[in-house]
């Protein structure tokens, strides 16, 4: 009796191993397209990801850079500062984006111009993402904005 109370633990243990290791592997297949990690103009400069890497980028819109090409093709570079990156975009931009903003976009790097699927923008005049503020930081150019 005792034995096949051990042995049956054992197998409830087991199991429980199996199903922990089967969720978690599901899961990280899952997440497999959903994490994009985010670069500075600088660290893509630097090292440019491969051409099948969705990642995002920001940084400020760089003046003079921003050119409304044929339909709803938009081209401007971003930069922190240090680097400037080419980015082409399709679609309709959000209403606050402009030069001299700040930025994120999400997309791939092909032929060393960033071909954006996504682009944010800031929402308001003091607000600019976390990501995009540490970048700058970095590189020395950040000015904080009146009020803060």
């Amino acid at each position: 009796m005792r034995g096949l109370k051990k042995k049956r633990r054992i197998q409830i243990i087991g199991l429980a191993f199996v199903a922990l290791a089967i969720s978690t592997a599901l899961i990280g297949y899952a997440m497999r397209d959903g994490i994009n990690f985010f670069r500075s103009p600088s660290q893509v400069v630097e090292s440019p990801p491969p051409e099948s890497e969705v990642f995002r980028i920001g940084g400020l819109v760089e003046e003079g850079s921003l050119v409304r090409g044929q339909g709803k093709t938009i081209r401007f570079s971003v930069t922190d500062g240090a680097a400037s990156v080419p980015v082409t975009f399709t679609g309709v931009l959000p209403d606050l984006f402009g030069e001299k903003q700040g930025m994120i976009g999400t997309g791939r790097l092909v032929n060393g111009t960033f071909e954006a699927s996504e682009i944010l923008a800031k929402h308001d005049e003091d607000y600019m993402p976390k990501e995009v503020v540490d970048a700058l930081k970095a590189q020395g150019v950040y000015e904080a904005p009146n009020g803060s």
